[in-house]
């Protein structure tokens, strides 16, 4: 039987605040998340995590919209599949479209708001939560064998690594999420111009909108430009603090 007492340490440590993060730590994950995003090894291992928030984006905006969720696919490609039913238009066939470029910078944005008060822990705990939650939708071998993978790092580093282990690990994969959401918008519209995308999220849009695909396109890009820049800059804050900058 667990004790109030345990019971009461367990929120602390998931809700409490840790210390303030050494500038030069959050310089350095910054740029390791760069070098992966820019690298073509490492990117290529490192854009599963983009191809779950991304999957995981189209199917939170399903069941939002009042969509019925079918599954989830994710494979070795890094590509993925969300299957959903209902109308073939109207809003929320368009939100659950869109919400698939938009996911990963949004998660790092909301990551990046919970890393500006400390709350590394319940950053990680989250993440878990999340994963769980979409391997019950995943429907192939290869999707739910990365979630538990992925799902059992983030677990086991939330609670047997050091502060310092976790708040490097936080760092590096919410800086990754925000720079990682805007290299897909650009593999994309490359993709279109070589030899066309039916099947991709902006001419999905498009044929059920009157607007082009490179509208979407466009729209993917500076929204999630515009999201690096509001979490780079909360994450930059013990950056600014130190610089005697006084950050938002």
């Amino acid at each position: 039987m667990v004790s109030i007492e345990g019971m009461t340490a367990f929120w602390d440590r998931l809700l409490g605040a840790q210390p303030d993060p050494p500038p030069l730590l959050v310089l350095l994950t910054g740029l390791v998340a760069l070098v992966v995003v820019s690298t073509r090894l490492p990117w290529r291992i490192a854009r599963n995590a983009i191809t779950i928030a991304h999957e995981g984006g189209h199917a939170l905006a399903a069941v939002l919209t009042g969509r019925r969720l079918h599954g989830i696919r994710l494979h070795s490609d890094t590509s993925g599949l969300t299957l959903t039913a209902g109308r073939p238009t109207g809003p929320g066939m368009v939100l659950t479209l869109l919400a698939g470029y938009l996911a990963p910078p949004l998660v790092g944005l909301g990551g990046a708001w919970l890393l500006a008060g400390n709350r590394i822990t319940l950053l990680l705990w989250l993440a878990v939560v999340l994963l769980l939650a979409m391997l019950i939708m995943i429907r192939n071998v290869y999707g739910a064998l990365t979630l538990v993978v992925t799902g059992g790092a983030v677990l086991a580093i939330s609670w047997y690594a050091s502060p310092q282990v976790q708040a490097a690990f936080a760092w590096t994969g919410v800086w990754f999420l925000l720079l990682g959401g805007v290299r897909p918008v650009v593999e994309l519209q490359r993709l279109r111009t070589r030899r066309g995308m039916p099947a991709s999220d902006a001419d999905q849009l498009a044929g059920i909108t009157p607007l082009p695909p490179f509208f979407w396109v466009l729209l993917f890009g500076i929204v999630n430009v515009v999201v690096l820049l509001v979490g780079g800059r909360m994450l930059a804050g013990p950056l600014l603090t130190d610089a005697g900058i006084v950050p938002w």
